[in-house]
C-alpha cells in the first residue's frame, strides 16, 4: 500500500501519528496523534503480521479466484470493514475479525471469495446499546437480532448483498464462547474457544484486530483441516467447537428471535 505522505511508512499513516514538536530535537520522531486514544489501545498494542510466505504457498495450491464477482466481493468486504472500523470506534466498541474472515486472513492473507459475508467478534463486556443505531446511520440494514445481552447475543446487518455478522463473546472460566440461534426452530448453539487476547494487524489495507493466538482460534473453529478449502459448510454441524445449547422458550421467541 502506498502512503499519501512521501517518505512516511504507510503503517504509521494507519496508526495516526504526527511529527514531534517543530524545531526541536524530537521533530523527526512520530508520536500518536491522539495520545489518550493511544493509551486506551495499549492493552492490544502487539502487532501481528499476516503470514505472507504461507499465503503464497497456499495460493500456489489453490489459485485465487480473480473473476469479476470475486473482485467485486473483495471490494464490498473492504468497504464493510472500513465502515465497521470507523463507526464502532466512535462508540469505543473494539472488535476483531472472526470465523471465516479470520480464516481468510490466516490462511491466505485475504478474503475467502465463496464465504459471502464478513464475521467480527466483540466481547459482551464491550456491548453498547447504540451499536445498531450507529451502524444503521452508517448505511447498513439490520437483518436479524438473536439472543440477549446475558446470553448468545448476535447481530446481523446487510450492506448491498454482503452480510456483516457480529458475534458477541462470553467468558466462562478457562474458555470463551459465542452463541448461535436457528430462527426456524429456536435451537441454540455454543461455539467454544480457548481463551485469547487481541493483537493488531493489517487486512485489506485496514488496521483491525485479530486473536493473538490465531492458529488456536481458527483450529478450534475449523479443526485440523483448516488449511484445506471447503465450500460446503453447515454452521450448525461443521464447526469443530459447536455444542448443542438447548432452545429458546417458545413464549420468548418474539423478543429473542427477531428477523427483519
Amino acid at each position: 500500500m502506498r502512503s499519501s505522505r512521501p517518505g512516511l511508512d504507510p503503517v504509521l499513516v494507519l496508526f495516526q501519528t504526527r511529527a514531534g514538536p517543530h524545531g526541536s530535537r524530537w521533530s523527526d520522531l512520530r508520536v500518536p496523534r491522539n495520545i489518550t486514544h493511544f493509551l486506551l489501545e495499549q492493552r492490544h498494542a502487539h502487532f501481528l503480521e499476516c503470514g505472507y510466505h504461507d499465503a503464497r504457498n497456499f495460493l500456489q495450491l489453490y489459485p485465487q479466484d480473480s473473476s469479476p464477482s470475486s473482485l467485486s466481493f473483495r471490494r464490498k468486504v473492504q468497504t464493510l470493514l472500513q465502515i465497521s472500523v470507523q463507526t464502532l470506534a466512535q462508540i469505543q466498541v473494539p472488535f476483531w475479525i472472526s470465523s471465516g474472515t479470520c480464516l481468510g486472513w490466516l490462511r491466505q492473507c485475504g478474503v475467502i471469495s465463496y464465504s459471502r459475508d464478513v464475521d467480527i467478534g466483540v466481547f459482551i463486556s464491550d456491548f453498547r446499546p447504540e451499536i445498531v443505531q450507529v451502524l444503521v446511520q452508517a448505511g447498513l440494514t439490520l437483518k436479524h437480532r438473536f439472543g440477549k445481552v446475558e446470553d448468545s447475543l448476535e447481530l446481523s446487518f446487510l450492506l448491498d448483498d454482503v452480510k456483516l455478522d457480529i458475534f458477541f463473546f462470553y467468558e466462562d472460566k478457562d474458555v470463551m464462547w459465542n452463541g448461535g440461534t436457528q430462527a426456524r426452530t429456536g435451537r441454540k448453539f455454543k461455539y467454544v474457544f480457548p481463551r485469547f487476547s487481541l493483537c493488531w494487524t493489517l487486512f485489506l489495507d485496514l488496521k483491525v484486530r485479530v486473536p493473538c493466538q490465531t492458529l488456536d482460534y481458527v483450529r478450534a473453529n475449523y479443526g485440523d483441516g483448516w488449511s484445506v478449502p471447503t465450500a460446503t459448510w453447515d454452521w450448525k454441524t461443521s464447526p469443530s467447537n459447536v455444542l448443542d445449547n438447548g432452545a429458546w422458550p417458545a413464549d420468548q421467541w418474539e423478543e429473542l428471535i427477531q428477523v427483519f
